[in-house]
This record gives C-alpha cells, structure tokens and sequence, in this order.
C-alpha cells in the first residue's frame, strides 16, 4: 500500500510539473532561509557558551551617580577585581583585563597587532583557552610574560618553536611561556597575545583605583546562583567605603553583575573588546525566516486545494472500490511528507550552494557543524512534520471529503469555505509581504538619515593613523612633512577620533566644586578642530603653546597662566551661557582651574542612538590617532606619499590607515547588516507571494475557461474580462494592505525612537508599498488570464 501511495503522489508530481514545480521549490526555498538563517542565530546565540565555567563567569560593569547624573561604563577600576575576591565568599577568582594595539617584532618581522591582552593570571583558569604547550598554573606569574597564539606563533616563528623566546611587543621584550589555541569566533575576547597583567604600572597595588575606570573585570563565582546574592551586597559593600571613592550624599558608585553568555546580545552597557550585538534584531531575523516558510506553506496549501477538483474522479472512483477517508487522509498527508522531503533536499542544496556568500554578506565564517548535533537533526525533522503536518492537513481533510457520487456524476463543485480559505491565505501573503517592504523600506530611510545628517564634523576624505610616544615625540616634523603634499589640508594628533568619544571627566561651574558635574573629554593638539572642520560659535581654538605647556618638565609653561579649554553649546547651556557668555570663564576641570576660549557648536561624538551631551576638548601633547584631513584630487598619489613619508620618518612602525567614514559606519553596523539581511528576506518573500499568485492565477483561469468563452461570445470585451478576474484579487490586496500597514506602523515607529536623532515617518513607503503590491498582484492575474482571455471562446465551448 506505502508503494501505492508513493507511485499516486509521483505521478501527481509529474503530471502537474508547474505547480509542483512550484510548490517544491518554493518550501525549498523557505527551508533554505530558514537554515542559513538559523546558522547565524546559532552562531549569535552561542557567544561565549564555550567556556568550561561560562554558568559561573560573570561581567562586572560600572555604574556611577554624580551630581544627579547616572551613568554606566563597561570597564572598572583595578582595585574591583582584587577587592570583590578577597571581601565576598561569594568569589572563587577574578581578572583584570585590558586590550591594546601595538607594534610586535621579532627580527625582521614586525606588524602592528590588535588584541594584545594584559590579564592576571587568572584568566587561562577562569576562560576556557587550551593551552596546547605549557602550564596554566604557572603562566603569566611575573612582568614581561606572554602567551601567544599559534596563529601568531606560525606568523613570528614559521615552524619553529617559540617557547622560551624573546618576542618584541611595543618597547619591551616578553618571554614566551606558553602557546594558545586560536580563540573561537563566538568569543568576546578575542586574543592572540596574553600579557602578565604585572607587566603594566597599575600592577602596583598603591595605584589600586575604584575609579580610571580602563579594564575589564570578570568574576569567577561559586556556584551560578551566587549571582543574585553577591549583586545585594555590593551596593551596601560601595557606601561603606564611600570614602575611598569620594562619592557623598545622593552620588554613589556600584557595580553591576552580567552573566557572561548574556553579554553579548542582553547586555544594555557596550561591550569591552567587541560591539556587542541585539537580541530584539535576533527576534525579528527569526521571525522573518519563519515569515518565508509561511508563506511557502500557504503556497502549497492553496495550489493543493486549487488543483484538488483534477483529482477529485480519482478521489470518487478510490472511494467507490473501498477506500476509507482515513486511508485517503494518510495518503495526501503522505503526499505532503514526501513533498516536503523532496523540498528539504532542494533547500539543503540551495543553502550549501549560498553559504559562502551568506557567509560574507554577515562576515561571520559559518560552517554545517551545527546541524550535525543530535539535537539539531531532530529539531530539523521535527521541524519537516509539523510542516507537513500544516501543509498538508486541510488539503487531506478537504480532498478526503468528497463524495462519490457527486465527483463521477459531474455534480461536483469546490466548496465556498474552500474558496473562502484560499482567500484568506493570498489575504495573509499579501499581508506578510506589504509588511516586510514597508518596514524595509523605513530601516533604509533611516540608513540614509544617518549618512546624510551632518555630524558637525568632516567624516569624507580624513585618514586615520595610528601614534604611539616615538611618533609623538616627532610629531611636529611628521606633520610638517606631510603638510609639504598640497592635497594634505590639515593634520592633527588626537587620543581619539570625533566619531566615538569615551573620556570620562568632572568640570565644575564654581571654584569650590560644590556641584562637580560629569563631561565627556578630549585631549588633542591645536590643529584638531581645522582637521575636523568643527565649527566655533565664540572664540577660537588654543594654539602650539597651550599644547607645548601640557608637555612634563616643560621649563617655558607659565604656572600663573590658566589653560585654556574648548567646550560644546551643551555644556555652555547646562552652565547658563549663551556661546559669547562663555568665553573666559572660570571652571574647574578635572581638579584644576583652566579658561574656557572657545565654544563648539555641537556635534555626534556617539551613535545617534543617543542624544549629544556635553563636552571638553583640551590641549594635549600625547595623542593615539593622527588625523589627515585630505582633498579629493588624487588619493592614489597622496596615500602613496603619506606611505614613503612613514616609511622614512616612523621606521619603527608599519604603515597602516583607516579612513573616518569608516569608523562612523562600524557604529550602526548591526543596523546595517540587519537592513540587508531583511531587504534579502523580504526580496524571496516577494518573490514567493508572486510565483504562488502566479501558480493559482494560472488554475483560476483554467477553471473558468468555459465561463471567459461564453462571456467573450456575449460580446465581453478583453479588458472587462480581465477586470472581472482581477477584482476580487484587488480587494484582498487591499484587504492585506488595510491589515498590514498598522502593524507596520507601530513596530517601525518603536525602532526610530530608539535613536535620539531620527526621519519622520516617511508615509511615502507606504504608498509605495501598497502601489507595488497592487502592481505584482495585477501583473500576475494578467500573465495568465490573457491566454485564456485571447484565445478562441470555440475552442473552450466546442464540448458544450
């Protein structure tokens, strides 16, 4: 009987080669999202899963209140660490981790290396990477320690063994004790070279800190519970040494616990090594994937029911010779299973096929390993059920149904809750797709908002280089050279760029520093707001010897004369001042009296997520980034020049360059990735909706064939016939558009108001919207209803 059922649901197959054609392909193609897209939610969702201990790790975050400003950091004091181990039962290790980027050499060989890690050393016994050569227990225990990975060993030593050699990072040599593991991908750490934490000043336990707050801290716990109870008793723990971290009155200090694994996608405070990622857009690429095997599923349910009046002779005649409804409902539900087989083959093959471009379209290096999990395998077929089950159940209740008597008579007719359901299924395809295009359209609109909006400073043709203290030691001779090239504009030495600005400081209108309110700070030197093109309401900018004064042991700094600082309209208004008001003012910043000279008008030094808040920029000797400010002439020769100008006057250094527009897109990337990621879904889900129309447009008119003959003998015109088998297909696009829009409009106006700064709403979408779907559900009806509408009305009544 099983063979039968199978030779029945071949030859259906074939015998109907577009719609299966279409029905398959289609759930292949839902399938196919499904599991490339389920690959990635995977890969986010298992961040930081790997280690050994990771129920037991958590993150410690900062969190502060001054002068009624609350705010929060990702990085602690050194002093937390140490202190939390030692006070709280509820502690079994910590570690103290900071990451920089440096110069390594060994020999000849030299690159500039990111993710060269300081850590105590705790951090092999509290993490889970394998050391492949070399004791845990014994590894980072004194200064100028390193442990590095065989990545890195391949890269410095080629096939020689580095244990126990000398390895140049930055001005020092460290000793090589032991050789890693390549880190995971699905790690937030990601280090290639782990220093000993007594490597650094802040080893020294006088320097101990609650606050300068530079490292990232973990907590090995006790147990997982231990989170809830070691979380109560750190405030109270804080305000009985309120007096080590100055905090009085209402301002506070405390410190937040995250377990590890939430991180990455739960955590509401920036990640320390990596941008953290978003849960609610993990949310919305799994129901989009789902939203594609939706509508494959409706597609198969509606061709199945549609072409169910072909079958209904072999229906009648297999009811006639004795067999039951329910051996016909195992059948077609049979059908549908051997269906949906065929349409996993297909997706599978699809999914391999675009994996590598999957891959790079997300930047994540996705493999087939998951799916070869036990759980993942049953999760799959299970998965292949409930969809047959979905898929195929009406189709098998409805077709099981019919009667006998009634299908070999030729008195047989398809139901009105047949054709009602069918209508309700294009109503919730249309729905879905009208959605997707609208919310698609608004994430774009909003992209663009955020490369249009002027930032207030110059983000095209700036180039960004790194510095170190050889470099800025000859700044003025590196800057002076470059300026020689005339499509070099400005060059400015900077701590960090105006795209993301992280200083933490105090300022105080008052002398007394009885209100001492919390501001954003940059150090740079004098040429930074030429360089930037950041505009000057009041005042103008210090100058080369308000920089020369900041340098140590400088003999010709003037102690009586005040520095002089540049701050934002914010800052001015918070203090009460109009921009001109401003100008020679008093303040205290940073523990010192200095002159304000100048007032900014205001720019993004953050994301647009949040609103612009105040801000100081002051003179500084010391920098980490050196901006180049270039014209548009001709950048090929002016990279080359900058190139041969490091060369000579930074030999100690490789060159290397990122431009700041760069930068500024790296802080929306999740924003960016998930706008292609939907504009994909949304294009297969479309494109979907429209074979599946054109699959039931075609049966549509085939069913009326005879009815288009007699109306076209009666004198029916093409375009009025036309019109007729287009009108119920307009008023459900209609339908879909009045059901889809509104939700539509909710779930896109909570995602804009999650930037401080955003577009209106940009109704225009969703005209576009509705227009487009009305265009693709009209051109399809016509596609098909013109042949049967353009042919001889004879040849479709000869039998009648």
């Amino acid at each position: 009987m099983n063979s039968h059922f199978f030779k029945i649901a071949f030859r259906n197959l074939w015998k109907n080669k577009l719609y299966s054609t279409i029905k398959i392909g289609g759930l292949g193609i839902g399938l196919a999202t499904c599991l490339l897209v389920g690959l990635y939610l995977n890969n986010e969702l298992s961040y930081d899963a790997f280690h050994e201990h990771a129920d037991r790790i958590v993150r410690t975050t900062m969190e502060y209140k001054i002068s009624g400003e609350l705010d929060t950091s990702e990085h602690t004091g050194n002093k937390v660490g140490p202190t939390f181990k030692r006070e709280f039962p509820e502690v079994e290790d910590a570690v103290r981790v900071i990451s920089y980027d440096l110069i390594v050499r060994n020999g000849d060989i030299v690159h500039e290396e990111t993710d060269i890690y300081f850590a105590d050393p705790s951090f092999f016994s509290i993490f889970t990477f394998p050391l492949l050569q070399g004791n845990p227990d014994k590894v980072l225990q004194g200064p100028n320690e390193v442990v590095i990975t065989q990545k890195m060993a391949s890269k410095y030593f080629g096939n020689e063994d580095p244990i126990g050699k000398m390895l140049q990072i930055g001005s020092r040599e460290y000793l090589i004790q032991a050789l890693m593991a390549d880190p995971p991908t699905t790690s937030q750490l990601q280090p290639h070279f782990v220093s000993s934490f007594a490597s650094l000043r802040d080893a020294n336990p006088e320097r101990a800190t609650w606050w300068n707050a530079n490292y990232a801290t973990y907590l090995l716990l006790t147990s997982p519970n231990a989170i809830e109870s070691l979380q109560s008793k750190i405030p109270g723990y804080m305000k009985l040494v309120e007096g080590e971290h100055g905090t009085v009155g209402e301002d506070y200090l405390t410190y937040n616990l995250e377990p590890i694994k939430d991180v990455y996608l739960r955590s509401s405070v920036e990640g320390n090594f990596i941008p953290n990622g978003d849960i609610r857009y993990i949310i919305i690429l799994a129901f989009s994937a789902l939203i594609v095997l939706l509508i494959a599923s409706i597609t198969y349910v509606n061709l199945t029911t549609a072409t169910s009046s072909t079958r209904a002779k072999e229906i009648g005649v297999s009811k006639v010779i004795g067999a039951s409804k329910g051996q016909l409902f195992r059948q077609y539900i049979g059908e549908a299973a051997f269906t949906t087989g065929l349409a996993l083959l297909i997706g599978l093959m699809v999914a391999t096929a675009t994996l590598p471009a999957f891959s790079s379209l997300i930047q994540r290096e996705l493999s087939w390993t998951p799916l070869f999990n036990p759980i993942a395998i049953f999760v799959i077929i299970s998965f292949c059920i409930v969809i047959s089950l979905l898929a195929g159940i009406y189709p098998a209740s409805v077709m099981s149904s019919y009667q006998p008597v009634k299908v070999l008579k030729g008195t047989f007719v398809l139901s009105k809750s047949g054709n009602w359901l069918r209508k309700s299924l294009i109503v919730a395809q249309f729905s879905i797709s009208v959605f997707l295009i609208i919310c698609t359209g608004i994430l774009f609109y909003q992209l663009q908002f955020i490369q249009d909006r002027a930032l207030g400073y110059q983000k095209d043709h700036v180039l960004v280089l790194p510095a170190d203290f050889q470099v800025v030691q000859d700044i003025d001779v590196l800057k002076s050279t470059l300026l020689q090239n005339p499509d070099i504009q400005s060059v400015s030495l900077t701590y960090e760029t105006p795209v993301y600005i992280e200083g933490g400081y105090d300022i105080s209108k008052s002398m007394t520093r009885d209100q001492t309110l919390l501001v954003t700070a940059l150090p740079a030197d004098e040429d930074f707001i030429a360089t930037t093109g950041i505009e000057l309401i009041a005042g103008t900018s210090f100058g080369k010897r308000d920089v020369e004064a900041t340098k140590p042991n400088n003999q010709s700094a003037d102690s009586t004369t005040l520095s002089p600082v540049l701050i934002n309209e914010s800052q001015s208004a918070q203090f009460g001042w109009a921009p001109q008001e401003a100008l020679n003012q008093v303040v205290v910043f940073n523990g010192d009296p200095v002159r304000i000279q100048g007032v900014m008008k205001d720019f993004h030094y953050a994301s647009l997520h949040v609103p612009i808040e105040n801000l100081v920029v002051f003179p500084s000797y010391y920098g980490q980034e050196i901006l180049v400010r270039t014209g548009s002439q001709d950048l090929t020769n002016t990279l080359a020049y900058l190139e041969s100008t490091w060369a000579e006057l930074v030999p100690h250094r490789p060159f290397s360059f990122h431009f700041l527009s760069d930068e500024v897109d790296q802080l929306y990337y999740s924003e960016n990735l998930i706008a292609k990621l939907i504009s994909a879904i949304t294009g297969i889900a479309i494109f979907m909706t429209i074979i599946g129309l054109f699959g039931l447009a075609a049966i549509t008119a085939q069913h009326r064939t005879k009815e288009i003959g007699i109306r076209k003998v009666l004198g029916a015109s093409v375009m009025g016939i036309i019109g007729l088998l287009s009108s119920d297909l307009m008023k459900m696009t209609a339908l879909a558009f009045i059901a889809s829009a509104p939700f539509a409009f909710f779930l896109m106006k909570g995602w804009l108001q999650g930037f401080a700064y955003h577009t209106a709403m940009p109704w225009f979408i969703f005209f576009a919207a509705g227009l487009l779907a009305f265009l693709i559900a009209f051109m399809t009806v016509c596609s098909q209803s013109l042949k049967v509408v353009l042919a001889n009305p004879i040849n479709a009544l000869r039998h009648d």
